[in-house]
């Protein structure tokens, strides 16, 4: 027990110490630090904010700061067709909140299903509905940091890194897609 309490106090002052990027405050008008990201993460995920900075400080030293983020929740289900439906909010600096719902269908070797809260981080999003399409992406993909999903889809120059963190079991790869919506919708086309 006390050897785990010496890992968690080593994990967090190594994720505290580490910087997630120098250029934090040089960075774009308009963009989310990580600070910033991980503030609205664990306003939003609670408990598991430790994992969620491991998460984050992942993603930006792979693509960056972003310039949106969307935080939501989603269920999904599968038996070699899935679909995944969710609804959130998206967050600019420059353009406000707008809230955001997003569907899709998927095929492949994938089973069972779950709900998760969401955190899409958003980069190259020019215009507020520059989010409004299909993002294709294979779940194959998928990877786990600190135990949260991190996948990343790209469409237009626009990608989307969803971080999700949720109960339920799925296991398989699929491919298939995300498509954003202003309002909710149950066709997943």
């Amino acid at each position: 027990m006390i050897l785990l309490r010496i890992l968690v106090f080593a994990v967090l002052i190594l994720v505290a110490g580490t910087p997630f990027s120098h250029g934090q405050a040089q960075g774009r008008v308009g963009q989310f630090n990580p600070d910033e990201l991980v503030q609205a993460g664990h306003n939003f995920f609670g408990g598991l904010s430790r994992g969620l900075a491991l998460a984050i400080q992942d993603v930006v030293a792979k693509w960056g700061l972003p310039n949106g983020y969307i935080l939501g929740q989603e269920g999904t289900g599968a038996f070699a067709i899935g679909l995944r439906y969710g609804e959130g909010t998206l967050y600019t600096k420059n353009a406000g909140d707008l809230p955001v719902f997003w569907q899709g269908p998927s095929l492949g070797f994938d089973f069972g299903g779950d709900g998760a809260r969401t955190m899409m981080l958003i980069y190259n999003l020019r215009q507020v509905t520059d989010i409004f399409q299909r993002f294709p992406g294979i779940d194959g993909s998928a990877y786990l940091v600190a135990g949260f999903g991190v996948t990343a889809m790209n469409s237009s120059g626009v990608t989307v890194v969803p971080i999700r963190s949720g109960v339920g079991l799925r296991l398989g790869a699929n491919v298939g897609y995300l498509k954003f919506t202003q309002k909710p919708t149950w066709n997943p086309f």
